[in-house]
């Protein structure tokens, strides 16, 4: 079971290494997204109690960590151990690849990872399927949708609860992708 005292360590932490950072075309603080993937992991463990939860829970809080602040592996790796500190770097892009690549390379290390991990980045994607900012044009809403489709496709094993809840924003995020057009 994932604990509040995990979940608090964990957050604090995602805090301190995202301070200053918000959720790009807002001024809403980072750490709000982190939260709400944790949300979607803690929702579909609810119904999938045989999964590691706390790795689940703590890679859903950290996913972007390595990403997007000067944390490293190795730091993640001291505060948290090795499982954690491999699904987070599983989870990270390496921006050393050409932008067209860096999915599937990430992809293609997730599924090296636990389920857990899986399940983490189906999360990520279900938060990140929000009505599009305004300047994106159709054809990025496009490209945005199909990569979320090709995530579903290659993650849905992991979590039926989760693989659910992304068909049905995939489906929601289409019908945006229309109006604006």
């Amino acid at each position: 079971m994932w604990t509040q005292e995990g979940y608090l360590e964990t957050v604090r932490f995602a805090a301190q290494a995202h301070a200053g950072q918000t959720v790009p075309g807002t001024n809403l603080p980072y750490l709000l997204h982190v939260t709400l993937v944790g949300m979607e992991v803690i929702a579909a463990l609810r119904t999938e109690s045989d999964r590691d939860q706390e790795l689940a829970v703590r890679c859903a809080l950290l996913h972007d960590i390595v990403e997007d602040t000067p944390t490293t592996v190795d730091q993640l790796r001291a505060a948290f151990g090795p499982a954690v500190a491999n699904g987070v770097s599983a989870l990270s892009k390496n921006k050393a690849l050409p932008k067209d690549r860096r999915l599937e390379d990430s992809l293609h290390r997730i599924r090296e990872q636990p389920a857990e991990i899986w399940m983490v980045k189906l999360a990520d994607r279900i938060t990140n399927l929000q009505p599009p900012p305004a300047h994106w044009s159709a054809e990025k809403i496009a490209l945005y949708r199909e990569e979320a489709i090709f995530i579903h496709a290659s993650l849905k094993d992991a979590s039926p609860a989760l693989a659910t809840r992304l068909s049905q924003k995939i489906a929601a995020y289409g019908a945006v992708g229309k109006r604006g057009a």
